[in-house]
């Protein structure tokens, strides 16, 4: 699949695009969604942040405006966002109450590892004890909720039975 703001053809992740009304998700591969990833690798934004999913413009005016250079500085001028979704865009959620089982706090992209067995509702599958959980995102509205893919199934895990790795 391709990624929509690279356009790499690459594996795909899905990430939650949270702080507004119309919160959402995208899949994006997994350096787009990687806050180390060299500036150089966004360059393709220059014609993708033109995307017409408000979610994708949302990350990409995001991405564009945490980068530390002069041409992602003059894209993120020139892109144009309704009034909507430039607010959404620039609700950039804050600090969670998100905590693990030892209380330290869990951030969106963190990886987590289960403390115990969890039986998936739905999914006719156990999550074992000691499995990884990649690039978390966390539920709005639920501190003690976090989303994360095990087998290859999108699940809500409650955040007791997780430790940041």
């Amino acid at each position: 699949m391709t990624c929509p703001l690279c356009t790499a053809d690459a594996p795909l992740i899905a990430v939650a695009v949270t702080g507004g009304a119309a919160e959402a998700s995208i899949d994006i591969c997994a350096p787009c969604g990687d806050l180390q990833t060299p500036a150089d690798h966004f360059r393709p934004l220059a014609s993708t942040m033109w995307s017409e999913d408000p979610a994708v413009q949302v990350y990409a005016a995001r991405t564009l405006k945490r980068l530390d250079t002069d041409w992602a500085t003059d894209l993120a001028e020139q892109l144009y966002l309704d009034d909507e979704t430039r607010a959404w865009a620039d609700n950039v959620p804050q600090e969670s109450n998100h905590k693990d089982s030892n209380g330290q706090p869990l951030a969106a992209g963190d990886t987590v590892v289960l403390i115990k067995d969890l039986p998936v509702k739905g999914g006719g599958f156990t999550a074992k004890r000691g499995t990884a959980v990649h690039r978390i995102s966390l539920v709005a509205d639920n501190p003690a909720h976090i989303e994360g893919r095990v087998e290859g199934q999108r699940i809500v895990i409650l955040t007791e039975f997780v430790k940041k790795r």
